[in-house]
């Protein structure tokens, strides 16, 4: 998996889609700051989550950003994705491995380098470590240090994704510990000062 270090925004959808949403994430992707967009979604039926994931893929396809599904390998196969992330907690690294083939599969490590050896050992595209700061979007259940990503960068070359609380204040002091990608959702989407398109040009 290529690393552009102009193009290190790793962005998590909303929580809800919106109709707004679909043309404030073209001029999010117009930026061409963001290499990875995940269709993070709970609450939503099958039928709508394929809708909404057709309409995200074509936007995402026309900027040539990676198309991720949040924790769900099957919606993934269906939507053909660029790939899935997976939890602690979701579906195998290798049984997603064997649905989903030579896509991209990213694994949740939390702030534990045992977990980043197993989805190293798996084979995993990209390991993700956070929460690196409070986070508004999801509840923080493990807090994650610095000293993680410097040491993850010792055993391994596969790019490391930070996530949690990530935004304009604290963004730089990640990319210069070794973060190849920034997970950044609550920023952009839920800026009371700033449009979501004017949120991620400040990111820099």
């Amino acid at each position: 998996m290529k690393i552009n270090k102009k193009k290190f925004i790793y962005l998590i959808s909303p929580n809800k889609i919106h109709n707004s949403f679909y043309n404030n994430l073209k001029l999010v992707l117009k930026t061409k700051k963001v290499s990875f967009f995940q269709l993070r979604i709970k609450n939503y039926s099958l039928k709508s989550k394929i809708t909404i994931g057709k309409k995200i893929k074509n936007i995402c396809k026309k900027n040539k950003v990676k198309f991720i599904i949040n924790d769900d390998p099957l919606l993934a196969l269906k939507l053909d994705a660029d790939g899935c992330h997976l939890g602690q907690k979701d579906m195998d690294i290798h049984t997603a491995k064997k649905l989903l083939g030579k896509k991209i599969i990213g694994i949740t490590c939390h702030n534990s380098i045992n977990l980043a050896k197993k989805a190293i050992k798996a084979k995993a595209s990209y390991i993700a470590f956070g929460s690196f700061y409070q986070s508004n979007t999801k509840k923080t259940k493990y807090t994650a240090s610095i000293k993680i990503l410097n040491n993850a960068k010792k055993i391994t070359k596969i790019p490391i994704v930070a996530i949690g609380g990530i935004n304009f204040d604290n963004y730089k002091n990640l990319l210069l510990n070794k973060a190849d990608f920034l997970a950044i959702s609550g920023y952009i989407w839920k800026n009371k000062k700033f449009k979501p398109s004017k949120a991620i040009e400040r990111i820099k």
